[in-house]
């Protein structure tokens, strides 16, 4: 781990062992230049410790760049709680309580809400001990409750600008979508989706989410193996990340890649080998940026939902079409294009 600390170009990692868990804490924090850092907590079992380390410095910056490309005055950061395999449920309320101890006593440093593996009743417990920073409680704690429709306004916002530039015409009416992942996020991006008339297909592993969508809905299911190679207009990928590598984007049959999950490329160079297929990739950090605004929004800035929303559903637009035009002109990926404009937003004087 120390190897990996040294070798990060962020500012700075809280670590902290559990030891009545032996859960590992990490609070990695790349940039607090455009304003105290934020992003919210992943709590889940790991391989090995290390690979949570590495998990939480890719996110941070993804934060980082995820706040800068519509200029939010946030920093970035991200927390992992690295669960032991042998974790016992009935000890998550006093692990998270010494977690928002943690929070608390950085000072504003890092603000928190939920992310894979934590929820808004989570983020209530939290802020027991870790109040004022802690964001996305539950709305009979005070909070603006889940941050996940307002990501998945985002993407749909995101799928539609993609379209507009790819095919002259933002309707998604008929369009073909993959959605894989049907949680917090991609539920709600279905609902949107069918709405404006998409065919849309689903990837999911949970029973009773396959059932619901369809059995209740009458979707497509597509077994996880054939995701890859399954035609469609839109792939949007909603779970986890590292999806898209030297080996699977070969297999791809879509003409846009525009989804929810985080760290959706293995390494960098993968937006280029999208490019090099002929697949527009909406960068992840900028169409799932919904949640963190919204929620900030409302809980800092006083914005009603109807203010949030039409925050996200502009800032996501504005913010892809500038990622587009860049990459067509410059003749690079979208990936570079939008890290680009990060790094131009993060190193501006001000």
């Amino acid at each position: 781990m120390e190897s990996l600390i040294k070798a990060w170009e962020g500012e700075t990692v809280i670590v902290q062992y559990d030891r009545p868990t032996g859960a590992w804490i990490f609070i990695a924090i790349y940039s607090t230049r455009l304003g105290p850092a934020a992003g919210g907590t992943r709590m889940k079992a790991y391989p090995e410790v290390r690979q949570a380390l590495l998990d939480g410095m890719r996110l941070a910056k993804g934060m980082a760049y995820k706040y800068a490309v519509p200029d939010m005055p946030w920093g970035g950061g991200k927390a992992v709680i690295a669960l032991p395999h042998d974790f016992a449920e009935h000890s998550r309320p006093g692990l998270l309580h010494r977690y928002g101890k943690l929070i608390h006593q950085l000072g504003g440093l890092f603000s928190t809400g939920p992310d894979v593996g934590t929820c808004s009743e989570d983020m209530d417990v939290i802020a027991e001990t870790g109040a004022p920073h802690v964001f996305a409680c539950t709305p009979d704690a005070g909070g603006s409750g889940s941050s996940g429709p307002y990501t998945a306004l985002g993407v749909f916002t995101g799928i539609q600008a993609a379209c507009e530039h790819l095919f002259g015409e933002d309707s998604l009416s008929g369009r073909k979508v993959l959605v894989q992942g049907t949680g917090g996020v991609g539920g709600p991006l279905i609902d949107r989706l069918l709405e404006a008339g998409a065919e849309v297909a689903f990837n999911e592993i949970d029973e009773a989410a396959i059932l619901r969508c369809r059995d209740e809905l009458g979707l497509r299911f597509i077994r996880s193996e054939d995701v890859f190679e399954t035609p469609c207009d839109i792939f949007a990928p909603c779970a986890l990340g590292g999806l898209f590598n030297e080996t699977s984007i070969p297999r791809l049959k879509c003409r846009i890649v525009a989804g929810g999950a985080n760290n959706q490329l293995a390494a960098p160079e993968d937006a280029e080998r999208l490019r090099a297929r002929g697949i527009l990739y909406a960068p992840d950090y900028v169409i799932n940026v919904g949640g963190a605004m919204a929620i900030l929004g409302m809980e800092t800035l006083a914005w009603g939902s109807d203010r949030a929303e039409r925050e996200v559903v502009g800032s996501v637009r504005q913010a892809l079409h500038q990622v587009f035009e860049l990459a067509e002109r410059e003749a690079f990926s979208t990936g570079l294009a939008a890290g680009r404009i990060a790094e131009e937003r993060l190193t501006a004087d001000r």
